[in-house]
């Protein structure tokens, strides 16, 4: 019964002012904010877990109303404040490397999860600081939860809304073809990043098994059409997995892979999980493998660690947290394009 032109007055409390109630909103007649506050709470989620790095890395596990656990990442660098966030709650695609889907994949967030991680992410900057930049790299396959995900971040770069620059968003995947075609028929210029981590089909399908419904040929192809579309370069994510995908021989596989293409190489040294046998490379293993890279003339970038002596790396900390009932998750053999419907093949290394 109340005028419906008082939604864009909680939206610019909750969105801009960082309101976290209703009686709080000055703006709003007394009676609407007594009854808001009497029957809904401002935010969905619980936070579980708030840690913070000597770097000023963030990291927060999250509750969410049906008892799932999701994570997101605060990463300040330089004028740069980026919210790392989630798109699913666990992670379905099985990469071996992946601490997000050691127990599998439970379902799709909802537009509402996903924004809510970027109020919540941003409400912990000091006054006079905003986020400015969305890294959708996260628990999940962002574009096995595009319905969801693209209102989120249209409301994430609308005046209404945050106000973001869709530029300063990346979208990282391990690879859907036909999604990526989508991502880029959306029209907005968002960065995208394929997850790529290996040269070729065999290694990548050993990493990534859901590769064997893909293969590389139609994930670069797909690639290609996004950077006709966008025009914004590609980023190809590389986790670096010693005595796995580290050597010279691979290195030079994937310079013949992506050479002639207008891209950026982000080698990614393994981030160490406990209950993983996987190890970061050695030095001397690395600067050969960027070396190589650079002379076939591509662009390379090796990530910075940040976080780490708080379980940044998406996945550790719900999971040290995990309660002790079982979560039913959805069955994880249906991974092919069809399984989208139901929270479909996911992906992830991660911030």
């Amino acid at each position: 019964g109340w005028p419906p032109w008082h939604v864009k007055q909680i939206r610019r409390w909750l969105l801009r002012r960082r309101a976290d109630r209703f009686a709080v909103m000055t703006d709003l007649p007394r009676q609407l904010r007594l009854q808001l506050e009497a029957e809904w709470p401002v935010f969905a989620t619980e936070i579980l877990s708030h840690q913070q790095a000597k770097d000023g890395t963030h990291k927060l596990l999250f509750a969410l109303a049906d008892g799932q656990r999701i994570e997101a990442v605060l990463i300040q660098e330089g004028s740069r404040r980026s919210a790392c966030i989630s798109t699913q709650a666990g992670c379905g695609m099985g990469c071996v490397f992946c601490a997000s889907g050691l127990d599998g994949l439970a379902r799709n967030l909802t537009r509402a999860e996903i924004v809510e991680q970027l109020v919540r992410i941003g409400n912990l900057l000091p006054p006079g600081e905003r986020l400015n930049r969305i890294v959708v790299m996260g628990m999940g396959e962002p574009l096995a939860n595009l319905d969801q995900l693209l209102p989120a971040l249209d409301l994430a770069t609308s005046t209404d809304g945050l106000g973001l620059s869709a530029r300063h968003i990346t979208v990282s995947t391990v690879g859907l073809p036909q999604r990526i075609r989508q991502l880029a028929d959306h029209g907005k210029p968002f960065h995208l990043a394929v997850s790529l981590h290996a040269p070729n089909d065999e290694l990548r399908s050993r990493i990534i098994p859901t590769n064997r419904q893909t293969g590389l040929d139609a994930i670069l192809e797909a690639a290609d059409y996004y950077f006709a579309r966008v025009r914004r370069q590609v980023t190809y994510e590389y986790i670096l997995l010693r005595g796995i995908n580290d050597s010279l021989r691979e290195a030079k596989e994937l310079r013949q892979l992506l050479g002639g293409r207008v891209a950026l190489v982000n080698l990614i040294p393994f981030n160490e999980v406990a209950g993983l046998p996987y190890r970061r490379p050695a030095d001397a293993e690395l600067k050969r493998f960027v070396e190589c890279l650079r002379q076939g003339g591509l662009r390379v970038k090796v990530r910075k660690r940040k976080g780490s002596e708080i379980d940044a790396a998406c996945g550790q900390l719900r999971r040290r947290l995990q309660p002790t009932e079982k979560i039913r998750l959805a069955d994880r053999s249906d991974t092919g394009p069809s399984a989208d419907r139901r929270h479909g093949p996911l992906a992830l290394e991660r911030c």
